[in-house]
This record gives structure tokens, sequence and C-alpha cells, in this order.
């Protein structure tokens, strides 16, 4: 059962990554063998035979499986690590193109440029929650406040842009939530100021009823939030995130108040006027 549910998972993930339904099953059927005929490979795949001849084709346009012009004719699938590797390297050149393709299309909207004051949005799942995380870092020029509601909020993606945003010369404050990531993060980015938070608005224990986590806050250059949350910390898919922008915008003044306040008040008092 275990040998089924991988197989079936490395077709569906070789799919995912651009291979036809037949040319995936070829290939893992072949991936089993030391080298195998099209009759072996349909046998193993359940993929007709002609049909196989034409996935072995593509395959071998890829550089994923090598051919001996034996009578019948052999075929082998190159190492596990070099299909990877050719799979990966296809995979960063469609997506830089389509990088290229988005960034030349023309805006069909008005020219006009509109001042922000109260844009909010909202995101969900955890992949676009985090890889927003990292752009907002990236974009911080002078002050930086972030709060870990959990270990797992902070990936080493985070904890670069953290680094790179304090090379830059940008205030970096970190809240996390406990002593491991706090020695582990003072470690990996010195310039910062790490601290364990223990602010008692971001527990949920103090809300009866309330099960809602804080996965992560956001506040960068007092004029830009994000701010995560979830029920179900082990489900990344869950998360869900408000984004806002404008130092005029409600939701930020509210948020950047209550980090403010709680987070460089005790250290600056002048810093809680913001």
């Amino acid at each position: 059962m275990e040998n089924l549910a991988n197989q079936e998972q490395s077709i569906e993930l070789l799919q995912q990554l651009g291979l036809k339904e037949y040319e995936a099953k070829s290939f893992v059927a072949l991936s089993r063998l030391p080298q195998g005929t099209a009759k072996e490979i349909s046998d193993i795949s359940e993929v007709p035979r002609t049909r196989v001849y034409d996935s072995i084709r593509v395959l071998e346009q890829k550089g994923l499986v090598e051919i001996h012009h034996s009578n019948p004719k052999q075929f082998r699938t190159v190492s596990i690590d070099e299909a990877v590797n050719i799979l990966k390297s296809e995979y960063v050149t469609r997506i830089e193109s389509l990088r290229e393709s988005l960034t030349d299309l023309e805006p069909a909207g008005t020219d006009e440029e509109t001042e922000i004051t109260h844009e909010v949005w909202a995101l969900s799942g955890g992949a676009a929650i985090e890889a927003r995380t990292e752009q907002l870092i990236n974009e911080a020029e002078g002050e930086l406040i972030m709060v870990a509601g959990n270990n797992r909020m902070l990936t080493d993606g985070l904890i670069g842009a953290l680094q790179a945003a304090t090379n830059r010369g940008v205030t970096v404050v970190v809240g996390v939530a406990d002593d491991s990531l706090r020695d582990t993060l003072i470690d990996a980015v010195p310039q910062a100021r790490v601290f364990i938070s223990e602010l008692p608005w971001l527990d949920s224990s103090s809300l009866q009823g309330d099960e809602t986590e804080i996965n992560r806050l956001l506040l960068i250059d007092r004029s830009t939030i994000l701010a995560s949350s979830t029920h179900d910390p082990d489900v990344p898919e869950h998360e869900k995130a408000v984004f806002g922008r404008g130092f005029n915008n409600g939701l930020v003044t509210i948020v950047r108040r209550l980090m403010v306040t709680g987070l460089l008040s005790e250290d600056d008092p002048g810093e809680a006027a913001a």
C-alpha cells in the first residue's frame, strides 16, 4: 500500500511539474526498473504501448530518459538527483518567463495615481502570507517591528530578510515565543532587538471562547501593517491575514499604537506617542 501511495504521489507531482499523465506514469514505471522495454513499461504503468513510445520520446527530449538502440529498444531513467535538477531548472525557467511576461503587461486602468490612505486587503494561505511578509520586510526603510506567535512563523527565508534589513540600516525589533528561538535569532541577526513577546492582548487564553491564534504581526515604517491568525496552526492553508498601507489608515493606526506602546514604550517613552 505504501509503495502504491508513493507511486501515485510521484505521478501527481510530476504532472504538477509539467509532465502529462502518460509521461509521468511512464517515467515512474521506468524508475522502478534498471532498464526496460516499451512492453515492460506498459505492463507496469498501464499506459498503452503505443503511447509509451510517444511519452519516452518527450522524456528523452527533456533529458530524463536514455535510450539503448537494441532490438527491442531499451530505456532507462537518469538518476533521481539528475532528474530532479532537470525538472527544477525547467520549473525555475518557466517562473522567470512568467515574471517577465507579467511585468511587461500594459496596465489596463487609468494612469492617475491616488494617495493611499485606506488600503486594506485580505490574504489566505501560509505560503502567500509568508511571501508578503518577506516582501514587506524587504521594503522597510527605517523601522521594522515584528511579533511571531510561534516558532514556525520565523522561517529561514524571513530570518534572511531580517538580516538584510539590519544590513541596510533598518531598526529591527522582533518578538518571539520562547528563549530557544530568541537565542537563535540573536545569533542570526545580532543587530536586531529580540525579546520574548508577552503582550496580554496577544494571548487568546485571556478571552473566554476565543481560540484564534495570532501567527504574526508586522509593522513597517509606521505606515504598513500585516496581521495574520489561524484556528489551526498545524494547517498552513488555514492562516488568514489582513494587510494595510497608509499612515492615516484606521487599521494601521490601531495596530501601530498597540505595537509601539506595548513594545517600545519601556525603552523610550517618547516612542509611544506615534
